[in-house]
């Protein structure tokens, strides 16, 4: 089976040694991680839709980070460089579309260059590979039509089609005997003498270990196994637009903006996606349901959960300047792409068409705190890895590592 062909779902087994529910990238990649390392170990992935990579795999930008953002020293940092390269081998060994094609982050004026400077010395640190800083003409040269008084090259930033690399690492797992079980959405967890039982759509599956990288999910399957109720998972939408064809040479690459340190959010950014699309997104939108990709979309279990949750008002009271302008972008077209010419000046609202959107599974504390870090919880006979945000997609052969580990520890 090739990268490109669709993934059936197997039927699931009512007995196995490992359940892995979420057949995301991150799920994926730990079924391939521990059946290279264990290759008898019988496997199976539960996923709840009807094919692999739907949610936040399927539905993203597609960039391959290159490291600079996060703090040197930081499981993000490492695994998010380690990630990456190694994410571009798979790519190439399985024919999954990418490309290297580069990014600029962009310095409007004087008061941004602090956080510029400041990114150019993390991505120094964390070893991210041909960095330079760059003047206004010289930006002008690599992005013509971009504006700023500097800017920070990644050459080492690149793109690729996320689902086709689910698509791929999901053909791997089952070429080495793993179960992949598609429309198996787990709606109950219980754990009896020696076994986790995983009660899903599909019937019941009984298991030595569960390891749950459910994501947007990840939260309420955690619960179920008796995992602390703190990281709540809150959706936000984030909507695309996207360039008309005969605009498209408006972006060479990837166009990023210095972003707001306080929050785990890039900014509205410009980048070429591998279906030679030009991106223009995404807004950052409070979403009424953890699957909104329609705007109107709400689920009332979705709902009273991040409005009972007192992390969530906290964030409103501390963030709603920022809602405002968010809702604002939701709102307005113009308003949307007025953010955007800020670094392409030359970008006007009939430029662009609706493109897509996803839902990011952001975990909130209690305390109102949006967290940015990798959150893995233990209970009985299973590991939940509760928050996974972005490097995640980047990182999901490393982070698959340290995953693995975790999960081989508590088999034993």
């Amino acid at each position: 089976m090739t990268a490109q062909q669709s993934v059936g779902g197997s039927d699931p087994p009512s007995e196995c040694d490992l359940a892995i529910v979420g057949a995301g990238i991150i799920g994926l990649a730990v079924a391939r991680e521990i059946s290279s390392r264990t290759p008898g170990l019988s496997i199976t992935v539960l996923e709840r839709e009807r094919d692999v990579g739907f949610h936040q795999t399927g539905h993203n930008s597609g960039v391959i980070h290159a490291g600079i953002y996060y703090a040197p020293g930081s499981l993000k940092a490492r695994l998010c460089v380690e990630g990456a390269r190694e994410l571009y081998e798979l790519c190439e060994r399985h024919g999954v579309d990418h490309e290297r094609c580069g990014k600029v982050i962009v310095a409007r004026n004087e008061s941004e260059l602090p956080g510029l400077e400041e990114l150019e010395r993390r991505g120094h640190a964390n070893g991210v590979g041909g960095l330079r800083r760059l003047s206004a003409a010289e930006l002008s040269e690599v992005e013509p039509h971009s504006r700023g008084v500097a800017a920070l090259l990644s050459p080492d930033t690149g793109i690729a089609d996320f689902p086709g690399v689910a698509r791929a690492l999901a053909a791997q797992v089952r070429d080495r005997g793993v179960t992949v079980a598609t429309g198996a959405g787990v709606e109950a967890v219980s754990v009896s003498g020696a076994r986790i039982a995983l009660r899903h759509a599909r019937g019941e599956t009984r298991a030595r270990f569960g390891a749950f990288c459910a994501g947007g999910w990840s939260d309420r399957l955690a619960v179920m196994a008796g995992a602390p109720a703190e990281p709540r998972i809150v959706p936000f939408r984030g909507a695309y637009l996207k360039l008309r064809p005969d605009r498209r040479e408006l972006v060479r690459s990837l166009i990023y903006p210095v972003p707001d340190p306080r929050l785990p959010f890039l900014g509205v950014h410009l980048t070429r996606h591998t279906s030679g699309e030009v991106l223009v997104g995404p807004t950052a939108l409070l979403a009424g349901a953890r699957d909104a990709y329609a705007l109107g979309r709400v689920r009332a279990d979705d709902l009273y959960s991040t409005l009972s949750w007192p992390g969530s008002w906290r964030m409103f009271r501390r963030f709603w300047r920022t809602g405002l302008t968010e809702m604002g972008h939701a709102a307005s077209r113009s308003s949307f792409v007025r953010a955007a010419a800020d670094y392409v000046p030359s970008l006007r609202p009939e430029d662009v068409e609706p493109a897509f959107a996803g839902v990011r599974a952001q975990a909130l504390a209690r305390d109102g705190r949006l967290v940015d870090d990798f959150v893995v919880h233990d209970t009985e006979r299973a590991l939940h890895v509760r928050n996974a945000p972005s490097p995640a997609a980047t990182s999901a052969l490393a982070l698959a590592r340290l995953i693995a580990d975790r999960v081989q520890g508590g088999m034993r």
